[in-house]
C-alpha cells in the first residue's frame, strides 16, 4: 500500500501539471472503487479549475473552484498525467481531462482507492475529520507523543501507525523507526519514556524525508506518476529482511505478525 512518502512523491509529481487547469471532463468507467463513484460529478466538475494540490495524511486534495476532490490510491492506485484520448488499459478508472489537452488518470487494479468530492471544508469530511498531526510538522513533537502515550498498554508499533497518533506512518517506515530508535515493537506504548519517544520522533522525521527525496519505496506495486520505481527500498535496514544479519550487530533479522502485519526487527539492537 502506498504511504506517506509515495503519496508525498504522487503529489509532487502531479502538481505543477493540474494547478491552474481548468477541467473539461470527467471521465467514469466503473460505478464504485472504495465506495461508490457519484456520476452528478460528471456535470459539476467541468468548468471549474484546479486551484492548488495538497496532501493530508495519505489523501491528495485537489482544490477547485467550488469545492475539493479527495482522493486516496488504497492498495495499489496509481495517478499518472498523460495525453487526452490515451487508450484505456483494463484497470484505468477514472480520467480528469483538462482544456489543455491533457488528463490525470486514475489506475487502480484492486479497486480499494478513493474518488469523492465535498463542497464544505475537507478538514470537516468524514476521511479527514478525526486525523492526528502530520509526522514532518513541528505539532508531532516527542512530548507529545510520550504525553498521549500514557496508560497505554497497546505495543507502540500500532500505537504509531494509528492515524488517531500521527498520520501516514505505515507498516514499513514504522518497522525502520522503531529500528533505528532502538524500541522494540512488541514494547507496550505507555512503558517507553520521554527521551526515547523525542528519538523516535526524530527517527520517523529523517525516515520519511530520506523516503521522500529517494521517490517512496516500492514494495509491490508502487510507481511514481512518471512509472518509475521509487528507490527508498535500496536504504531499508530490517523491513523485508527476515534471517538476514542486522547491519548493526549481525543478529538474524527476525518477523513476527503483529495487529495482522508484517513486523520487522533485531532481537538484540531493540529493546
Amino acid at each position: 500500500m502506498p504511504e506517506l512518502p509515495e503519496v508525498e512523491t504522487t503529489l509532487r509529481g502531479i502538481s505543477p501539471h493540474v494547478t491552474g487547469q481548468t477541467i473539461l471532463e470527467l471521465v467514469l468507467r466503473t460505478p464504485k472503487l472504495r465506495w461508490p463513484l457519484d456520476d452528478s460529478l460528471c456535470r459539476l466538475l467541468p468548468g471549474q479549475k484546479i486551484l492548488k494540490a495538497a496532501r493530508r495524511a495519505k489523501y491528495l486534495l485537489l482544490y477547485c473552484e467550488r469545492g475539493t476532490l479527495i482522493l486516496h490510491l488504497g492498495m495499489s492506485g496509481v495517478l499518472r498525467i498523460i495525453p487526452a484520448g490515451t487508450t484505456e488499459q483494463k484497470h484505468d478508472h477514472i480520467d480528469l481531462i483538462f482544456t489543455n489537452g491533457q488528463a490525470l488518470r486514475f489506475t487502480d487494479p484492486r479497486k480499494f482507492g478513493v474518488f469523492t468530492y465535498t463542497d464544505e471544508a475537507p478538514d470537516l469530511h468524514k476521511c479527514l475529520a478525526s486525523l492526528g498531526p502530520e509526522p514532518l510538522s513541528n505539532d508531532f513533537t516527542g512530548a507529545d507523543l510520550y504525553r498521549r502515550s500514557r496508560g497505554k498498554k497497546q505495543a507502540i508499533k500500532p500505537f504509531i501507525m494509528d492515524q488517531n497518533t500521527v498520520v501516514g506512518v505505515g507498516n514499513i517506515y514504522a518497522s525502520e523507526a522503531l529500528y533505528r530508535a532502538g524500541i522494540y515493537p512488541m514494547r507496550q506504548a505507555g512503558r517507553v519514556g520521554l527521551k526515547r519517544y523525542e528519538k523516535l520522533v526524530e527517527d520517523i522525521k529523517d525516515i520519511l524525508q530520506q523516503a521522500i527525496a529517494a521517490g517512496g519505496t516500492t514494495i509491490s506495486d508502487f510507481r511514481q506518476t512518471d512509472g518509475r520505481p521509487g528507490y527508498f527500498d535500496q536504504q531499508l535496514q530490517v523491513y523485508g529482511r527476515p534471517g538476514q544479519p542486522c547491519l548493526h550487530c549481525g543478529s538474524a533479522i527476525n518477523c513476527c505478525r503483529l495487529g495482522q502485519r508484517s513486523t520487522f526487527y533485531c532481537p538484540q539492537c531493540q529493546r
